[in-house]
């Protein structure tokens, strides 16, 4: 009869013949030998492994014997123990594929995100156009080679589209390193295969010259839509400056009429601070109208169903006026007036509320220069109507 070794070796694998479990020794990482003796008489030797995982002892086949020697059960055994000291289920059940990583990834940025933000919607379309080759994959089986034929298609073609679809993908990889999927971000190296030129492109929002933004808004008010709080909206946008998600996202209790004044709380702003919008007459007479529009609602600008304007309905009122910009260019238009009129850059600055990058700066700009900024919008708005 065959003794029982402390750690196996090779030669009692291949004689032994007696069914049992025969162990690796204490330093076999939980490594055995499973003999067994089947209904015709034959000898089967297979390898188990035991690892507890998430708490939980757990057996995991490693092959049969002779295919699997002993050298390579031993190899498997301690990749796998590696594997779950990092987190890993050596059953392949822990690593999600792409698009799991994704739906995770975006759960993750949601909190940080705004109520009502159209961020979800946009990084699941990024992915559903641009990374579909990768949304089957387990994430620790994609190449660089895999995301070079995700990004090459719009590197020059869509430059904008190539260098979201570039930041959201590594969002997706960050994700998986932190949890331990995969070692390395496979971006870097696609990146590195592709026209350097695109890296230092930039695209800029189409945007009017401010003498034809008054042509434009007159365009707006003409047009009709089937939401029609939407030409309102955009005519609010241009008479303030503000971002189109601060105005779609506009409520009465933020807006003081007789003070002139809207309030947009810190959660609805870039920044993530409180910025108070002076109220020119002309955006008062925008507002009283579109109270007219929706009497008893809570927003300002609400769609058909009374929920907030969706996000495509300004866009759509623009096309239909003909006019050549987006809703965000109409701040850029208003910052060019501000700069030939001599309005100072900080008061023009604080206008779109931007925040200066110089923290020095920041901390000696203690007034949001409401005053200013309350004559420079006044005088956009005689500008433009």
């Amino acid at each position: 009869m065959t003794k029982r070794p402390r750690t196996l070796s090779a030669a009692f694998v291949r004689t032994v013949g007696r069914p049992g479990v025969y162990g690796d020794g204490r330093g076999g990482r939980g490594l055995s030998l499973r003999v067994h003796r089947t209904v015709d008489g034959r000898i089967t030797k297979t390898w188990r492994q035991r690892v507890r995982i998430d708490g939980r002892l757990t057996s995991i086949g490693l092959g049969p014997y002779p295919e699997v020697t002993l050298a390579e059960a031993r190899q498997k055994a301690l990749d796998n123990s590696r594997g779950v000291r990092l987190g890993r289920d050596p059953r392949g059940r822990g690593i999600p594929t792409f698009g799991e990583a994704a739906k995770r990834t975006i759960e993750v940025h949601r909190e940080a995100w705004k109520a009502g933000s159209p961020l979800p919607e946009q990084w699941e379309s990024t992915f559903r156009l641009h990374a579909a080759p990768l949304l089957d994959k387990p994430v620790d089986r994609i190449t660089s080679a895999d995301v070079l034929r995700c990004l090459t298609p719009i590197w020059n073609s869509k430059p904008a589209a190539a260098r979201k679809a570039r930041h959201r993908i590594t969002a997706v990889f960050r994700w998986c390193i932190g949890r331990n999927y995969r070692p390395d971000n496979p971006v870097d190296r696609a990146v590195e295969a592709l026209p350097k030129a695109n890296g230092h492109t930039t695209t800029h929002h189409r945007a009017l010259p401010h003498r034809e933004v008054a042509a434009a808004l007159r365009a707006v008010r003409r047009t009709t839509d089937t939401h029609p709080s939407a030409a309102p909206c955009v005519e609010l946008i241009v008479l303030t400056a503000v971002r189109p998600g601060e105005a779609r996202g506009a409520r009465w209790d933020e807006i003081d009429m007789d003070a002139a004044r809207w309030t947009i709380p810190a959660s609805r702003m870039k920044a993530g601070r409180e910025f108070a919008v002076p109220l020119s007459t002309g955006a008062l007479g925008v507002l009283d109208r579109a109270r007219k529009l929706a009497p008893g609602s809570p927003l300002v600008f609400p769609s058909r169903n009374g929920g907030p304007l969706p996000p495509k309905a300004p866009l759509r009122v623009l096309k239909r006026a003909g006019v050549d910009s987006t809703l965000h260019g109409f701040r850029s238009s208003a910052r060019s007036w501000m700069a030939e009129s001599g309005v100072p850059a900080e008061v023009a600055e604080a206008c779109l509320a931007h925040v200066p990058r110089s923290k020095v700066v920041q901390a000696y700009q203690r007034s949001d220069l409401l005053e200013r900024r309350a004559e420079v919008m006044q005088a956009w708005s005689n500008h433009l109507l």
